[in-house]
């Protein structure tokens, strides 16, 4: 169960760092609640780790709660979201290079 939450902390961190190279690059947020967070935050950059403060909550509850399953499912779709998160990132740094 241990391997679970560090799994699902280091898929936090990389939606975050990913998220915020989305920031710097120009890419629209396709979270609406990361986006609402974002958007009326005092920075946006407050508004992004208040959304990830709350996802680290969620997880840190399943992991004591014993969840497992639930916490694997959510493992499976953060690493879906950093993957897809990484090709938008290419897809728009290549819109803007000559690659």
């Amino acid at each position: 169960m241990n391997q679970l939450i560090l799994q699902y902390s280091y898929l936090q961190v990389l939606d975050l760092l990913t998220t915020i190279a989305f920031m710097i690059n120009g890419v629209r947020e396709a979270n609406p609640l990361v986006r609402l967070a974002v958007q009326y935050s005092p920075h946006p950059l407050g508004g992004l780790l208040i959304v990830k403060l709350a996802a680290m909550a969620l997880g840190v509850y399943c992991w004591t709660r014993g969840r497992e399953r639930l916490l694997m499912r959510m493992n499976m779709l953060f690493a879906i979201l950093v993957a897809w998160n990484l090709a938008a990132l290419i897809m728009a740094t290549a819109q803007h290079s000559s690659f």
